[in-house]
C-alpha cells in the first residue's frame, strides 16, 4: 500500500470572495478518505451571468469519490459557506456538522429541498471533537459578523491544521463570542503544520475595529434624524441587526423587520438563545398606525439586490409602507466590489422620493468582520504555523498573504481553486490540479458553467434575435415567402424601410435563385438563409443577431 499523504484541495473561496469549498485528505493516494469545510454560493450578476439565481462550487471531482467522504463541516451561517448545503446535498451524501446557529440554518435548507433535517448535527465548541474518518475535528469560537461562528482544528496522523474560517479579533463583539488569545494561542503550542487563514482584508493595514464601537454612533443617529428611519445590513449580521434594533428602542423608535431573511435570522438567532434582549418588533401593518418619527425599517438589501425590501422601498412601496421626504435612509453596511451599481441605482431612487440617504461615512456606521493586516499577523504569531495558506480571497489578496508571511520567515503557499496541496513532510508541494469550474442554479435546473446556456443567453443579449420561417411544400418548392420576427433589435434600418421587410426581400431572392440542391438539404438551406439574414441585418444597422431558422416541409 503506497504512503499516506494529507491533503487541502479548495474549490471554491482560493481566488474569489465567496463560494467556499475546501476539501481535506488523508491517506494513500487517489483513496484518501475525505472531509468537507463549508459549501457556500455566491451571486451573480446582470453581465456576467444573467438571468441565473445562485452559483454553486463545482463538485464533480467529490461527487466521484462521495464514498470516500466522512463529513460536511460548516464553519458559520453565512450565504457564501453554508447556501449550498441543501442543493449538493443529494451528490455528495455526508453527514453536516454545525455548532447550533449554523445547524438551525443549516436544517432550514435542507428542509427546503426536501431532506431530513436529522442529516444536520449540532456540535459543541472546543475542546469537544468530532470524530470524521482518520480526523478529529473541533470547532473553536471566534469572533466575525454572524454569531457562533468558529475555526476548525483538523488532526490526523500527518498533523494539525488549523483552518480559522472567516473572523475578526474582536474582544466585545455584542453577539456571538469574544476572541480569546489565550485559545487560540494553546492550539499552536504542539505544533500546527498549516494555518488556513482569512486574506480578505489582507490590505487593510489598520487594526480591525469592534462592533462595540458603532453602537454609540448609530444611537446619536438615529436621535438626532427626522422623520422614519430605514437601516439596511446583513440580516446575517446578527451583532449589528440587533445594535440597530437596541439603538432605535432607547430613542422611543419601534422596530419593524422586512425582509424574509432579516426575519428568518433574528428568529433564528432567538431560537437557539444567543439574542435573548432583542427589542419587541412591529408588524408592516402596525407601521401606519405610529408616527414617522417613531419608526424604525430594519430591511435586507443592503448589497443592492433588486428583490430585496431596500430595492421595494425604493421602488416606492414595500409591505404597504412608503418613504418619502423628510425620511432617513441608513446604509450600515460596506459594498461588496461589483455590488457599486445596484446600490447607487437604490440610492438615487431614493433620493428622487426625497429621502436622506446616509452611508458608511468613514466608518461610523459599520465594522468589517474580516481581520485587518495587523489581526492576521496576530493570529499567525498565536498559531506559529510551519505553513501559511491564505483563502478567502482574491489571488491578489492570497498573494499578498503568502507575501506577509513569507517576510516574517514563515513559509506560505498560494493555492488557488483545484490546486492540491499535499502537506506531508516538511516542504508543501502542488500534487495536482483538479479541474473545477461553477454549476449556475437557473430557475430550478443546475447547468455548468461550459453548457453554454448563460453564453448563449448572453450572446442574444449583446446581438439580438432574429426567427426565420420557410415553408416548403412537396415538390420542395417555398410555399409563399419567408417571414421573420425579431427580438431586441431596431425596427427600421439604414434605408428607412423596416428591417423585417429589407430581412425578408433578401431572403425571398435568394429562394428565387436557389437551385435543387440546396432547396432539398435541410442543413444547406438553413445555413444560407442564416447567413444572408445576419449579412444583411449587419448592413442595415451594423450588427450580426443570433439566428434561428425553421424550416418545415409538407409531406
Amino acid at each position: 500500500m503506497s504512503k499516506s499523504r494529507l491533503m487541502y484541495l479548495p474549490l471554491g473561496g482560493a481566488g474569489e470572495i465567496g463560494m467556499n469549498c475546501y476539501v481535506y485528505g488523508y491517506g494513500p493516494e487517489d483513496a484518501e478518505r475525505l472531509i468537507v469545510v463549508d459549501l457556500g454560493v455566491t451571486f451573480p450578476d446582470m453581465d456576467g451571468t444573467p438571468g441565473v439565481d445562485l452559483i454553486l462550487p463545482d463538485v464533480a471531482w467529490l461527487e466521484e469519490r462521495r464514498n470516500q467522504i466522512d463529513g460536511i463541516f460548516i464553519t458559520h451561517a453565512h450565504e457564501d459557506h453554508v447556501g449550498a448545503v441543501g442543493h449538493l446535498f443529494e451528490r455528495l451524501g455526508a453527514p453536516i456538522y454545525a455548532r447550533a446557529f449554523t445547524a438551525n440554518i443549516a436544517r432550514r435548507k435542507m428542509s427546503e429541498h426536501g431532506f431530513s433535517e436529522a442529516t444536520v448535527t449540532t456540535v459543541q465548541p472546543w475542546p469537544e471533537t468530532v470524530k470524521a474518518g482518520p480526523f478529529t475535528v473541533g470547532f473553536v469560537p471566534i469572533s466575525h459578523s454572524i454569531p457562533e461562528s468558529s475555526g476548525l482544528v483538523i488532526d490526523s496522523k500527518g498533523g494539525r491544521i488549523v483552518h480559522t474560517g472567516d473572523f475578526k479579533i474582536d474582544t466585545n463583539p455584542g453577539v456571538g463570542e469574544p476572541f480569546d488569545h489565550e485559545l487560540w494561542k494553546s492550539l499552536g503550542k504542539d505544533g500546527v503544520k498549516a494555518l488556513v487563514c482569512d486574506s480578505t482584508n489582507v490590505f487593510s493595514t489598520a487594526e480591525g475595529r469592534s462592533e462595540s464601537t458603532v453602537g454609540p454612533e448609530i444611537e446619536k443617529f438615529l436621535g438626532t434624524a427626522q422623520g422614519m428611519v430605514a437601516a439596511t445590513t446583513f440580516a446575517s449580521n446578527i451583532a449589528r441587526v440587533r445594535t440597530i434594533a437596541q439603538a432605535a428602542d432607547r430613542v422611543g423608535r419601534s422596530v419593524c423587520l422586512l425582509g424574509r431573511s432579516m426575519r428568518r435570522m433574528v428568529e433564528a438567532a432567538s431560537e437557539v438563545g444567543i439574542l435573548d434582549d432583542f427589542p419587541a418588533t412591529i408588524s408592516p401593518e402596525d407601521v401606519g398606525n405610529i408616527p414617522r418619527e417613531n419608526v424604525l425599517l430594519l430591511v435586507t438589501g443592503s448589497q443592492g439586490e433588486r428583490r430585496a425590501a431596500s430595492a421595494q422601498l425604493a421602488n416606492g412601496k414595500y409591505m404597504g409602507i412608503t418613504m418619502k421626504e423628510g425620511d432617513t435612509f441608513l446604509f450600515s453596511s460596506k459594498t461588496i466590489p461589483g455590488n457599486e451599481r445596484g446600490v447607487i441605482r437604490i440610492m438615487n431612487q431614493l433620493s428622487e422620493l426625497g429621502v436622506d440617504v446616509v452611508d458608511d461615512n468613514g466608518g461610523l456606521y459599520h465594522v468589517s468582520g474580516h481581520a485587518n493586516r495587523p489581526d492576521l499577523e496576530v493570529m499567525r504569531d498565536l498559531i506559529k504555523p510551519q505553513t501559511l495558506i491564505p483563502m478567502h480571497g482574491e489571488h491578489r489578496h492570497l498573494r499578498e498573504h503568502v507575501k506577509i508571511a513569507e517576510g516574517a520567515g514563515v513559509q506560505g503557499v498560494l493555492a488557488v481553486n483545484g490546486m492540491m496541496i499535499d502537506l506531508s513532510g516538511n516542504k508543501p508541494k502542488v500534487a495536482e490540479y483538479i479541474e473545477t469550474g461553477r454549476t449556475y442554479l437557473d430557475g430550478t435546473v443546475k447547468v455548468g458553467q461550459f453548457d453554454g446556456v448563460i453564453r448563449d443567453r448572453i450572446r442574444m443579449a449583446l446581438n439580438g434575435h432574429v426567427t426565420v420561417t420557410l415553408i416548403l411544400d412537396e415538390n420542395d418548392e417555398p410555399l409563399g415567402e419567408p417571414w421573420c420576427e425579431v427580438m431586441g433589435l431596431p425596427e427600421v434600418g439604414r434605408n428607412n424601410a423596416p428591417l423585417v421587410d429589407v430581412l425578408e426581400e433578401d431572403l425571398n431572392q435568394f429562394l428565387g435563385r436557389a437551385n435543387d440542391k440546396t432547396l432539398t438539404d435541410d442543413d444547406k438551406l438553413e445555413k444560407e438563409l442564416r447567413q444572408i439574414t445576419r449579412r444583411t441585418t449587419q448592413a442595415e444597422i451594423g450588427k450580426k443577431p443570433e439566428v434561428t431558422v425553421v424550416i418545415s416541409r409538407l409531406s
